[in-house]
C-alpha cells in the first residue's frame, strides 16, 4: 500500500492494479450509466434485432446491422463500467475533516496571480474530470500542483505559455 501525505490518496495494489480514486458522485454518475445501459438499451437493443431479424434477409437489412453495431458498443460500454467501477477507490471528501488543505476531491477557490482571474475547480478522478464543470483531474498538471497546499498558499503551475502562480483563497470539503 502506498499513501500520499496530505493527498487523501492511497494506491492499493489488488491482482496487480491500482485503484483508482473516485468521487461519491463520480461513482453514482457511472452506476446510474450502468443501470439504463444494463436496463433500458440492452432489452431495447434485443427488440430492435428481433424486429430487424423478422424482415427476412439480413445481409442487406440496414436496420440489422446498425442495431448489431449499437449492441455492441452496449456491451463494450457495460463492460468499462464495470472495470472502472471495480477499480475504484470512493473517496468521500465530507467524512475527512477539513484542514484547510487540498486534496482528492476538496473544491479549491484560486486567484490566478498573473491576471487576478478568481477560478474555482474540484479535484476529482480521471473520468469524472470536466474542464467545462470545472472539474479537474487529479492527475492534470494544476491539481498535482494544488495537492497538499493549504489556503494562502501559491502554487506554481507549468502550462504550455509559461509557468502561471495561483493563490489558494480557500479548501472546501463538498
Amino acid at each position: 500500500m502506498q499513501h500520499y501525505p496530505g493527498s487523501g490518496i492511497v494506491n492499493v495494489r489488488d491482482n496487480k492494479m491500482d485503484k483508482v480514486p473516485m468521487t461519491v458522485n463520480g461513482e453514482n454518475q457511472l452506476r446510474q450509466e450502468f443501470d439504463k445501459l444494463k436496463l433500458q438499451e440492452r432489452p431495447r437493443i434485443v427488440q430492435a434485432i428481433a424486429e430487424a431479424r423478422a424482415q427476412g434477409d439480413l445481409r442487406e437489412n440496414a436496420e440489422y446491422q446498425y442495431a448489431k453495431e449499437e449492441q455492441g458498443f452496449i456491451e463494450g460500454r457495460i463492460i468499462e463500467i464495470e472495470g472502472k467501477l471495480s477499480n475504484a477507490q470512493i473517496i468521500d471528501v465530507t467524512l475527512i475533516p477539513e484542514s484547510g488543505r487540498i486534496i482528492f476531491g476538496t473544491t479549491v477557490e484560486l486567484l490566478n496571480l498573473g491576471n487576478d482571474e478568481k477560478l474555482t475547480y474540484q479535484i476529482v478522478g480521471d473520468d469524472e474530470s470536466d474542464i467545462k464543470l470545472n472539474k479537474l483531474s487529479v492527475y492534470s498538471p494544476i491539481a498535482r500542483a494544488l495537492i497538499g497546499k493549504e489556503v494562502g498558499d501559491v502554487a506554481l503551475v507549468k502550462t504550455p505559455a509559461g509557468e502561471a502562480e495561483f493563490e489558494i483563497c480557500a479548501v472546501r470539503h463538498a
